[in-house]
């Protein structure tokens, strides 16, 4: 491995301008596709194998030209004060933008006058009309958005408070200016980190451009392959990641190689065949982590995962080819003048070691204590993770000032929490011998629970498919609303018994509970796969078995504590106006699970990094303590630098209007904050230096099995020992190496 990334990285950075074109036209080629795709990006969601999803199927089924992922919106209105919606001028202006509804848009199934509807609260104080469309939400035009927002509008003169709930209005969410923050302290710590506008400016470059035509890739795919509107952000947020962090590893290497004193073009070999090589497997994990989502089998994860994969392999490939093809064009620019004068420095016998080194042996003289303040600490902030409660966001997540948590509110003040979220029941009559008695028997059952209100059943055109409407007392993500769903089903199953007829429940609040249901079952089997995968290649990395251990223990530890300081802040509501929460809810029901996929994969660059290291010193002959010390004399300051980068990158999207996105940003960059600064720099070296030669043991069949994959770069080193003529720099005239290198 080491060996074929050497010759790479010579071979790049000689035929740099190439290189540069090949990634110029491939930008290029992203760019147009993404100018030329279509605008609108779907929002399908669906969940195999559910009894949602089956009810979904059969009404599209029984339903012929109708869509059960149809949008729906509801326009609530509420009289001024002293007043009722039923007061005859109110009234009639309600009516008058039912009409305006109706044909307000040929997109438009269906439009309920609520005074006929009964859709009026007990007091007359709040109204609905709710409406119906025939395609789903990210299919509607602008226009069909624009005449809903009109009559709202229009109703808003009379005096009437009115404001729009539903899907209707969703659109793709916006992370604001907050992201681009992320990006420029990125860019200040890489000026900080190199001492070098040039270097950090090349760090940034590479991974934007990698960033540009993975998104780009994703775009322009996404009317093809059915891709969600938060693809594209999950792959940005993960994309300049791993980007800017496997540039600053290529580049960190290559000025040390410089600094030893090699050639320009040797230093990138040699960069590209040592720091590469921790590149490409930190970068497998990541890929085998984020493509493991497939096995949740919930599709719009799994193409979340698969394009966050694919930016991650192209954030890769950029590290092993632009980066080198770069640093041939920045020439010695590349090291800052302070830089230099500090190499200088260290390298004289007085030169005092670096924050690193201190820190490395302040570790190895107390590893007890920094392992047990570690553990005891990442184990406090999980403590709230037990109270863990999982969910779907609905709109009473979004922010105040929205006109759908204002629809929200005013239907939970006029007819009750439960009108946010109803159920509907579904009931196949087809093996039935009296549809309608069964369907009837059905509304008494559920009528028996205990709900706000039961709609009569409403059959199809065949009369072989009923439909009820139930309202529960609480709101949609509330606990008693779940239980009310499974009395529901209960209760069909006897139904089904004595009648034949099958009883499904679905709707919005029910796709949710079930969505939630199949996360905690697939987590197991997911953190089964991943963590087993990712150890035998980080077994196969490091040629030990208690290393690769002590690392998914310590991942585990990290995301039980993010997922405590998760649960503090948008559960219980503690330090949730410093974050934007305005509503306190259960966690999102993908969020474990998500956070297992990503974290893990991006936990992995530290440990790869940082380790490998010390195993290359530990292979070239320094003892174990020694070797942690190298490790973290030479890593330290490129890990701390790369974990402030992710943090500052993945908290730009706390910002976000969008209250999945804003989790997500959040629950990353307080992953990568304990991943990082606890984890890897505290209790593992304290682990290690605890272990000592032993953190190295692998039985010798095993080590027979193994292929080695020389990610350390010893049998680069033997060779390049054996043949001086590969240390030829671009200047050399060629010879033997150079031939060798144009044969790669």
């Amino acid at each position: 491995m080491a060996t074929f990334l050497y010759k790479l990285g010579r071979l790049t950075f000689r035929r740099r301008r190439f290189v540069a074109l090949i990634w110029v036209a491939l930008l290029a080629v992203a760019g147009v596709g993404m100018a030329t795709a279509s605008t609108d990006t779907s929002n399908s969601f669906s969940i195999p194998g559910t009894e949602a999803q089956r009810a979904f199927d059969l009404l599209e089924e029984r339903n012929p030209g109708t869509r059960a992922d149809g949008a729906t919106a509801r326009v609530v209105f509420k009289a001024p004060g002293g007043e009722k919606v039923t007061d005859p001028a109110n009234k009639s202006e309600i009516s008058g933008i039912v009409k305006e509804l109706e044909s307000g848009s040929e997109q438009i199934a269906s439009v309920a006058d609520p005074f006929e509807t009964q859709a009026v609260s007990q007091n007359g104080s709040t109204a609905y009309i709710s409406v119906g469309y025939e395609v789903s939400s990210m299919e509607l035009t602008e226009e069909t958005r624009e005449a809903l927002k009109g009559a709202a509008k229009d109703a808003q003169s009379s005096g009437m408070k009115v404001e729009i709930g539903g899907d209707a209005l969703q659109i793709m969410p916006h992370t604001g200016t907050a992201e681009v923050i992320g990006v420029a302290i990125a860019a200040v710590v890489l000026v900080i980190t190199f001492g070098s506008l040039v270097a950090a400016g090349l760090s940034l470059l590479t991974a934007l451009i990698g960033v540009a035509i993975g998104v780009g890739t994703i775009t322009a795919l996404a009317d093809v392959l059915d891709l969600g509107s938060t693809t594209a952000i999950l792959a940005t947020m993960i994309g300049i990641a791993v980007g800017i962090d496997y540039a600053l590893f290529i580049v960190s290497r290559y000025r040390a190689e410089l600094a030893e004193g090699r050639e320009h073009e040797e230093a990138a070999g040699r960069a590209v065949g040592t720091a590469g090589s921790a590149v490409v497997f930190a970068g497998l994990t990541v890929v085998i982590a984020l493509a493991g989502l497939s096995v949740v089998n919930i599709p719009m994860l799994t193409k979340m995962g698969l394009a966050a994969a694919g930016a991650v392999a192209v954030a890769v490939l950029i590290a092993l080819t632009l980066v080198p093809a770069a640093l041939g064009f920045a020439g010695r620019r590349v090291m800052g003048r302070k830089v230099r004068k500090a190499t200088e420095a260290e390298k004289s016998p007085e030169a005092k070691p670096n924050m690193g080194t201190r820190w490395a042996r302040f570790v190895l003289r107390k590893p007890v204590w920094v392992m047990l303040v570690g553990v005891l600490g990442l184990g406090i902030i999980a403590v709230p993770a037990a109270s863990l409660e999982m969910g779907l966001p609905d709109d009473g997540a979004q922010s105040e000032s929205t006109t759908q948590r204002q629809a929200y509110d005013m239907l939970s003040d006029g007819f009750g929490p439960g009108f946010n979220g109803p159920l509907m029941v579904v009931v196949d009559t087809k093996n039935s011998s009296d549809g309608k008695a069964a369907a009837s028997r059905v509304a008494e059952e559920i009528e028996s629970i205990g709900v706000s209100a039961v709609i009569p059943p409403a059959f199809n055109k065949a009369g072989d498919t009923a439909t009820i409407t139930v309202i529960p007392k609480d709101r949609p993500s509330s606990h008693a609303t779940e239980e009310v769903v499974h009395d529901i089903r209960d209760a069909g199953q006897g139904v089904k018994s004595d009648t034949g007829a099958e009883v499904l429940v679905t709707g919005a609040t029910a796709m949710n509970i079930d969505f939630s249901q199949k996360m905690n079952d697939a987590l197991l089997p997911y953190l089964a796969l991943v963590v087993g995968l990712a150890f035998l290649l980080l077994m196969l990395v490091f040629r030990s078995i208690l290393v690769p251990l002590k690392a998914a223990l310590g991942f585990l530890l990290s995301v039980v504590a993010a997922l405590g300081a998760v649960v503090a802040v948008f559960q219980w509501g503690w330090l949730g106006s410093l974050f934007g929460v305005e509503q306190t809810g259960p966690i999102m029901s993908m969020m474990p699970i998500f956070m297992v996929g990503v974290v893990f994969g991006l936990a992995m660059d530290y440990e790869v990094f940082l380790v490998t290291r010390m195993r290359e010193a530990y292979v070239h002959g320094e003892s174990p303590g020694q070797a942690i010390v190298t490790g973290f004399k030479h890593g330290a300051r490129v890990v701390t630098a790369a974990a402030v980068i992710m943090i500052a990158v993945f908290s730009g999207f706390i910002g976000s209007s969008e209250q999945m996105i804003k989790m997500i940003g959040f629950s990353l960059a307080v992953a990568v904050l304990f991943d990082a600064f606890v984890v890897r720099m505290a209790i593992v070296p304290a682990v290690l230096a605890l272990l000592g030669k032993r953190a190295w043991w692998l039985p010798r069949w095993l080590d027979r099995a193994l292929p080695n994959v020389d990610v350390e770069g010893e049998k680069l080193q033997k060779q390049l020992t054996d043949d001086p003529g590969s240390e030829q720099g671009p200047g050399d005239g060629g010879g033997e190496g150079e031939r060798e290198l144009a044969r790669v």
